[in-house]
């Protein structure tokens, strides 16, 4: 691994460069993904994020040297009884899907009938699954559903949604604290995704919402593994201060990272200049 990437911070970006607010041309992405994979920075960067429909449809195969061996992370924006479509389409393009990720329920909907029928199609041996759920009903339960499955071998996880085009998609410090907290009790890793583009806690000029910083989920997440309390976690989340959070990243910096494991972004420029600008990644030549 390179020394200009801390081992904390390893594969904690996937590249989502084809969703939204960036929304790149799959061609693009892939184009993309390729010359992130061979930076200086590579050891930060996940798998590319590629949806269902797009597999489906064919539209990634073309873009591939099978030889390459091009690891993708598969969204299942076209739902849960369409992911083996996508899996067995990306077979005859030399693509290996290392983590497929689905919504289960929307807001205010039982989350266990569609986690059922996740698990119905998630095979031991096979990729991990990330189980999205919403911070609404019926999700404590469902984090003890997918608990009792990982026990099992079924190498599922959660995902939570820390942002988007409305207000309520952005949980508060304290919603987001207990979460993180009730996955350290359950030994439950999780991901996020959306509105995590910087690292520091700040509010955006152009939406009017207060964003998550990345910064702050790794900092909070790091205290929440030593047994830090709900209102601890919630602190570090909602701090604007780099500092305290910069301090605990670093004394980290050596170890594995605990329960989360990473989020996507539409881009990996945005992530990659705070955390030079931080010092928390030796920008070398950039």
């Amino acid at each position: 691994m390179s020394t200009q990437v801390l081992r904390l911070l390893a594969g904690l970006i996937d590249d989502a460069a084809v969703f939204p607010p960036g929304s790149a041309s799959l061609p693009a992405a892939v184009a993309a993904h390729r010359r992130h994979r061979d930076s200086w920075y590579a050891d930060l960067v996940g798998p590319l994020l590629v949806p269902a429909s797009a597999v489906v449809a064919g539209e990634l195969g073309p873009l591939v040297d099978p030889a390459e061996g091009l690891v993708i992370g598969l969204i299942g924006d076209t739902g849960i009884e369409r992911l083996p479509a996508a899996l067995s389409a990306l077979t005859p393009a030399g693509v290996t899907a290392r983590q497929i990720e689905v919504v289960v329920a929307k807001r205010g909907e039982d989350p266990q009938p569609g986690l059922a029928e996740l698990l119905k199609l998630t095979r031991r041996g096979g990729p991990d699954v990330y189980a999205e759920l919403p911070l609404t009903f019926g999700l404590m339960a469902a984090l003890d559903t997918l608990t009792a499955a990982r026990a099992d071998g079924v190498p599922v996880a959660a995902k939570f949604r820390t942002g988007g085009l409305a207000a309520e998609l952005f949980p508060t410090p304290v919603e987001l604290a207990a979460v993180i907290c009730a996955c350290r009790d359950r030994g439950l890793p999780f991901k996020l995704t959306a509105g995590l583009h910087h690292a520091v806690r700040h509010r955006d000029p152009e939406t009017g919402f207060t964003q998550h910083g990345f910064g702050n989920v790794l900092a909070a997440t790091l205290a929440a593994a030593d047994g830090a309390a709900v209102d601890e976690v919630a602190a570090l989340l909602a701090a604007t201060d780099p500092v305290p959070l910069i301090d605990r990243v670093r004394a980290g910096r050596d170890a594995d990272r605990p329960l989360w494991v990473g989020f996507g972004s539409c881009s990996i420029s945005e992530p990659l200049t705070d955390l030079i600008r931080l010092g928390l990644v030796n920008g070398g030549d950039a």
